[in-house]
């Protein structure tokens, strides 16, 4: 009865912010009860919960779950869920969790694992370098 009342609401809440994913960052207002809903989902028995929480949290980019996701990824047994978490990390992009996705290149067991958090790392320098070319380019033409 508690995981169906559980799965209800974070449906209705992801029926509630399906316009919020498609606005601009800066323009949506997550709300702290939805946070609540979606780290409650991360900490569930539910396999199904706790790897479509872990997706909408990277997607909004959730900084506050961090931690349960780093629990997830260091503690997990369930590859899937493991990846999910990985990939909610580098979405969020902050420098504990990217240095997360890091080291589970080098510690997790399992080798899907690590060559999926070794993509989502390469993607991360990727787009970094990117942008700091981007800047150089812009920086060279304001010289000139």
């Amino acid at each position: 009865m508690k995981m169906t009342s559980i799965i209800i609401i974070l449906t209705l809440l992801l029926i509630g912010h399906i316009n919020a994913l498609t606005k601009p960052k800066a323009a949506t207002q997550i709300k702290n009860n939805t946070i609540e809903t979606l780290i409650m989902g991360l900490n569930s028995e539910n396999l199904g919960l706790q790897s479509s929480s872990a997706y909408l949290i990277g997607e909004l980019k959730i900084s506050q779950a961090v931690i349960p996701l780093l629990k997830i990824l260091h503690t997990e047994k369930n590859e899937e869920l493991r990846i999910a978490a990985a990939l909610a990390l580098y979405k969020i992009g902050s420098p504990i969790a990217i240095y997360a996705v890091k080291q589970s290149i080098k510690f997790d067991d399992s080798e899907r694992v690590s060559k999926l958090c070794a993509s989502f790392y390469n993607e991360y320098l990727k787009n970094k370098f990117y942008d700091e070319e981007i800047n150089v380019d812009v920086s060279k033409t304001a010289l000139k």
